[in-house]
């Protein structure tokens, strides 16, 4: 029997909405769609509504309207059903700071009422060697750096194995070694067949380790996609290799070219929209300027995303 489109995603929301009393929407209409064994990249700036997304979609907040669906289940509804096969860390780990990473570890095992106690020690032990923390594990969490503080978080959501993993900003306060370390881990669950969701500001690591991505803005849903096709759709910036640097940028500033950047014999713009890169080269030309090199960078996810929003990328909210 073919699968439905439902069963093919891991979440799935329809015109997801939610309203703050005084008339505040933080989601405006969120169709959202994450495809099984994808490691699904979620992008925005500040206030964009990510967090409030991954809320409602953890059952943490009720929708004002429209539906969610978290592994082919309704959301909130099937929170008690669903929870147990989902691992998550939003907002910065909840943490005893009195007790050692090993102890706090420990103890969100208990709660699990799915989980053995007669296999709680080696489930443990192998959580914190998969994030790097087997020889911190005696050590109170209070005298953790916030690097280890986000590691330990990650392993309390990898106790058990998840056809889910949420995660609110993963590598927050992570060294680069760390954040390398946090990207290879990623990559592991994700060729294992878990679902990875993760929110970040950082785009180059999205574009490193996120098969598909979704941009939102002020609530809003802007694009989703592969990341390759969100990309690609955006144009890569002109750039043109003389050693009359001055001149070219004259030139292009003329033909519309904008936000001009010399570095050495290097000259980069941004292009119009309509206008032919072959007019541009011939204008150039024309000009007498001594064309070494010409053409456009390839466009990167951060291209896409200025193209979308009209704006820098800033800390996710």
């Amino acid at each position: 029997m073919e699968e439905t489109a439902t069963e093919r995603a891991a979440i799935a929301t329809r015109a997801l909405t939610k309203r703050y009393r005084g008339g505040q929407t933080a989601v405006d209409r969120l169709d959202l769609f994450v495809p099984r064994g994808s490691v699904f990249g979620f992008l925005g700036p500040n206030g964009s509504g990510k967090t409030t997304t991954i809320r409602m979609l953890m059952g943490l907040v009720a929708p004002t309207s429209g539906s969610a669906e978290v592994l082919g289940a309704p959301m909130p509804g099937a929170v008690r059903r669903v929870l147990p096969r989902v691992g998550a860390l939003i907002e910065g780990p909840a943490l005893y700071g009195f007790l050692t990473g090993r102890d706090n570890l420990v103890r969100f095992d208990s709660a699990d009422p799915t989980a053995d106690p007669r296999t709680r020690a080696a489930r443990v032990g192998a959580a914190l060697d998969r994030v790097g923390l087997a020889a911190a594990a005696g050590k109170k969490a209070r005298a953790y750096s916030l690097g280890m503080k986000q590691r330990l978080g990650l392993a309390a959501a990898l106790l058990q194995p998840r056809e889910l993993l949420v995660l609110d900003e993963p590598t927050n306060g992570l060294d680069p070694q760390g954040m390398r370390e946090i990207r290879t881990l990623v990559r592991e669950l994700a060729a294992d067949g878990t679902t990875v969701f993760l929110s970040s500001h950082l785009l180059d690591e999205i574009e490193q380790v996120c098969t598909h991505a979704a941009v939102m803005a002020r609530g809003r849903l802007l694009t989703q996609g592969t990341v390759a096709a969100l990309a690609s759709s955006a144009r890569g910036r002109l750039a043109v290799t003389t050693p009359d640097t001055s001149d070219a940028v004259r030139v292009l500033k003329e033909q519309g070219v904008t936000d001009l950047v010399v570095v050495d014999d290097r000259v980069t713009g941004d292009a119009p929209g309509a206008c032919e890169l072959a007019d541009l080269n011939a204008a150039l030309v024309h000009a007498r300027v001594r064309v070494r090199a010409f053409g456009t960078e390839r466009a990167s996810l951060e291209d896409a995303f200025v193209a979308l929003t009209g704006e820098g990328f800033d800390v996710a909210g």
